[in-house]
């Protein structure tokens, strides 16, 4: 859509989340609220998007680098003085300007493209979006003429009993044709309870000019609900995980349990995965075909080939690739990737490192900043030893080496491939492909070590 402007009020501050991060940067869905709301009107085909920012200015402006164009609205004055600011930036702009609010996360690309579809059709100056709402205390009412036109958009505040008894309301999200918007602003008053612009009170405006105001009622009311507490933050949140979780399973996704189970709208997985219980997956993480995820598996910006089985594990921005099976009780930290058909047992932590196709981690070991090839054993207990109090070193296993159990293998140092490692050595040096090393003192026995004969008893 060529000719559609998108502009965003995210200005206020949202003082009932009674929080110093600004409201809109609030994460519902696994991300801040106005990057849902940018989603959905980028998905329309929008020219251009442009964000009016006021508390937390710069903090939002960061987050919008490279998503949108910002305006500050220095002084918090209505929606309809909001929409002023834009004036100088959008001056030049002709077509529908599209206006939505950065904390209605839950409004889909598909009534915003519905309600540009009205918009075009009736030939309205104005079309606004409304909602049936079964409690609309706190909405500004839609107020319809008796042929059912809309009239005007009655504020909470300023309305009288009859007016506030409508139960359909203003979602505050409209569309307007430029530029005959920016004169209709200039003429904007604030006499009414709050002493602010109201962008509603053009509606009224366009009707007294006769020109055409639409109005398209939201599919399902919950769309348009706003986020202004953390109680509605975690409304918005689970509706949001309701529709992840029917797009997944719709697409061939096994879920057991959808209600202890918690994925991100920026996740993706494959067809035949089965969710378990307690599975938790954010941010970028994808997932293949075919897994079985969980139960209690956190997993965040993870990268997940196909056929692979993992189970109380927790992993950040990490890569497992085919065929491979973890857990239970696993941890992979950042910058590792875990190769084909690998075997990580339990109480195993990987850090910064590469573990080869085939190669098997049962149990009770720590590697750091490691480079391990293709069928190695990692017997139980080994640690690679990756600081020396001042900086990290790695450790490179070759290709089918074998590290006995409770060894240390001391950074920086490289086993060779073939090698063996005997149990419970301490290894600081190279060992040679094919080479056994022991890196421990001989036994020796003290006899008659205790001195009395409560032993022989």
């Amino acid at each position: 859509m060529e000719d559609v402007t998108a502009l965003v009020l995210a200005a206020g501050k949202g003082t009932r989340m009674k929080s110093a991060l600004p409201k809109v940067l609030h994460k519902v869905g696994g991300i801040p609220m106005i990057g849902q709301v940018l989603q959905a009107v980028k998905a329309i085909g929008t020219r251009r998007e442009a964000v009016v920012v006021g508390f937390g200015a710069d903090a939002v402006k960061e987050y919008l680098a490279g998503r949108a164009e910002s305006i500050v609205q220095t002084e918090q004055l209505g929606t309809g003085h909001a929409v002023m600011q834009a004036e100088s930036l959008l001056a030049g702009e002709k077509g529908t300007l599209l206006v939505t609010c950065g904390d209605t996360p839950l409004v889909t690309t598909e009534t915003f493209a519905a309600l540009l579809d009205c918009h075009r059709k009736t030939g309205a100056a104005a079309t606004v979006l409304t909602a049936k709402m079964p409690d609309p205390t706190g909405y500004g009412r839609v107020i319809r003429d008796t042929a059912g036109r809309v009239a005007k958009i009655v504020e909470q505040k300023d309305g009288t009993p009859d007016e506030l008894a409508v139960n359909e309301v203003n979602a505050g999200i409209y569309c307007f044709e430029l530029p005959s918007l920016w004169n209709l602003l200039h003429r904007l008053g604030n006499d009414n309870q709050q002493g602010e612009y109201y962008l509603t009170d053009v509606i009224g405006m366009f009707v007294a000019e006769g020109a055409t105001v639409s109005a398209l009622s939201a599919p399902d009311y919950r769309e348009t609900l706003g986020v202004n507490s953390r109680l509605q933050l975690a409304a918005a949140e689970k509706i949001l995980r309701e529709r992840k979780l029917e797009e997944l399973m719709t697409a061939g996704v096994t879920i057991i349990d959808p209600a202890g189970t918690y994925v991100d709208t920026t996740v993706c997985i494959g067809s035949d995965t089965v969710l378990y219980p307690g599975t938790i997956l954010e941010g970028r993480t994808v997932i293949g075909k075919n897994c079985e995820i969980g139960p209690y598996t956190r997993l965040t910006n993870v990268h997940i080939g196909d056929g692979n089985r993992l189970q109380f594990t927790c992993a950040d921005d990490c890569e497992i690739k085919d065929g491979t099976q973890v857990g239970p009780f696993v941890h992979f930290r950042p910058q590792t990737v875990i190769g084909a058909g690998v075997k990580v047992g339990n109480f195993m932590e990987v850090k910064n490192s590469h573990i080869g196709d085939g190669t098997k981690l049962p149990h009770l070991s720590y590697i750091g900043d490691s480079d391990v090839g293709a069928g190695v054993n990692i017997g139980c207990g080994v640690i690679t030893v990756n600081y020396d109090g001042r900086e990290k070193h790695r450790t490179k296993i070759d290709d089918h080496a074998f590290v006995g159990c409770n060894s240390n293998l001391v950074a920086p140092v490289e086993i060779g491939e073939y090698a063996y490692v005997a149990a419970g050595s301490t290894v600081t040096k190279r060992v040679p492909s094919g080479a056994l090393a022991v890196g421990r003192t001989k036994q020796r026995n003290i006899e008659d070590w205790v001195k009395d004969d409560t032993y022989k008893k």
